[in-house]
């Protein structure tokens, strides 16, 4: 955890945008795989950790404004617990590490939100997303399923959001551990592709070197020659000389912070002239974006300068017609580009995602397209600085997308179709950075991890 002081900073935080009330904060239970007490791996509710810290299913918080106290609800194990998995704290001895001097009996809670009720107090408590978690409130509430996720309250979603999207020194140095780690998960499935091999067995090598450091995947590995696509979890390719490899992968931090990264990079150590010519297209459009983002910049506008760099050099190549901006403002580019630029990552590699992707990840000043591939934008409001974001842009060729539109006719004045027929069977490429939003531009986060055609034929010769 972090110091003590640090959740008891932000939970202030959090109440000075209140007036009255109760914050209600539901942490996440284990559930269960198979049977009762065989457990998926723990994850705590991401604002839960975030204003309380600790790592333990079966507990609540409850804020309450008008008394300004802090109360976590939980009960102390029992002499089975401590049987089954041994000694453990008891909860006030966990609570004052991160500076909660209340604790009460879980049973309590639903007692104390009735008078709450009683009284005609708002409780607020943020969308839940687990089956678990809206059953629970629903019975906390006395109210049906339904009820519970519409009662969710916008002003703490936008209180929350307000906070968790400016990451905090401590937060930034959990991050880049995290991505410590991911940079020697990827080096060691560079080094470990070889013709013959199976994908499975460069996933084993990264989720051998994350588990030697104790850590978890911050989401499911994609590792695929089949980089078309997009969150293609399937691993079992026997990959063959020249196949073009996407590794999108990342793991968490000790505390839960999440890294994302994605390199694509060619079995048998060499580019063909085809990949690194478009590989290079993908770079260059990312390091446009890169170097566009600063404060009040939006991030629409950043994707659009990304998209409108990847359609003119495309156009060079046959792919496209008509000027660039035409090729992106028409939602041409979407083809071969269907997702958007990047989202903001945190606790969460989709960060606050839960929240609702929209409230997250536009406001007042921008509304989302619907436009085929721009819809799909998570982020497009404009940055600020603290802000984490998932830089990555892509260029795919989905088979069934481009064999649909082609019928279809769609953008047929600015699409080439019989070019992008001759690169049907080509994959997918994708290149993805960490990048920190700053007072007067961004700095990628991390170690560098090899993304130059160079540097990955280079290391990949060793």
């Amino acid at each position: 955890m972090f110091d003590r002081a640090v959740y008891a900073q932000r939970r202030q935080q959090l109440k000075q945008r209140f007036t009255s009330g109760l914050l209600l904060l539901p942490g996440n239970t284990d559930v269960s795989m198979n049977y009762l007490h065989n457990h998926y791996w723990f994850r705590q509710d991401s604002s839960f950790s975030y204003f309380f810290g600790l790592d333990q299913p079966d507990l609540a918080a409850v804020i309450d404004i008008d008394a300004g106290a802090d109360y976590l609800f939980g009960d102390d194990p029992g002499l089975d617990d401590v049987i089954w998995v041994g000694q453990q704290e008891t909860l006030a001895e966990r609570a004052s590490a991160v500076a909660v001097a209340s604790v009460r009996p879980y049973q309590d809670l639903a007692g104390l939100l009735a008078q709450a009720r009683e009284q005609g107090r708002t409780i607020h408590y943020l969308p839940p997303y687990r089956g678990e978690t809206i059953l629970e409130l629903a019975r906390l509430l006395s109210c049906t399923t339904e009820q519970c996720k519409a009662g969710a309250s916008e002003s703490l979603i936008d209180a929350v959001i307000a906070l968790r999207e400016i990451k905090s020194d401590v937060e930034i140095a959990e991050i880049e551990s995290a991505l410590a780690v991911t940079r020697d998960m990827h080096v060691a499935a560079m080094k470990q592709v070889r013709p013959g091999t199976f994908e499975y067995q460069a996933v084993a090598a990264m989720e051998g070197i994350m588990r030697s450091h104790d850590l978890q995947n911050a989401y499911p590995m994609i590792f695929s020659r089949s980089g078309e696509i997009l969150h293609n979890r399937d691993h079992k390719n026997r990959l063959q000389q020249g196949d073009l490899v996407v590794n999108d992968s990342g793991s968490s931090s000790a505390l839960g912070y999440a890294s994302d990264i994605t390199r694509t990079f060619p079995v048998g150590g060499r580019f063909s002239e085809r990949q690194r010519a478009l590989y290079e297209i993908v770079l260059a459009a990312q390091q446009l974006a890169i170097d566009a983002m600063r404060p009040g910049v939006s991030y629409l506008d950043v994707h659009k300068l990304a998209a409108t760099h990847m359609a003119a050099a495309l156009s060079e190549l046959g792919f496209f017609r008509g000027t660039p901006q035409q090729i992106v403002e028409s939602g041409a580019y979407a083809i071969c580009f269907p997702h958007g630029l990047g989202h903001q990552l945190g606790l969460d590699v989709h960060d606050m995602e839960g929240l609702g992707e929209t409230r997250v990840g536009y406001d007042a000043s921008v509304s989302r397209s619907d436009l085929f591939g721009l819809r799909n934008l998570r982020l497009a409001k404009p940055l600020r600085a603290g802000m984490v974001v998932t830089v990555e842009p892509g260029l795919y060729f989905i088979p069934v997308l481009i064999r649909r539109w082609q019928a279809e006719g769609r953008h047929s004045e600015l699409i080439n179709y019989e070019k992008f027929i001759e690169y049907i069977d080509f994959g997918g490429i994708r290149i993805e950075d960490d990048v920190l939003v700053t007072a007067t531009g961004a700095r990628v986060l991390g170690p560098a991890i090899p993304k130059s055609c160079a540097d990955i034929e280079a290391l990949m010769a060793t």
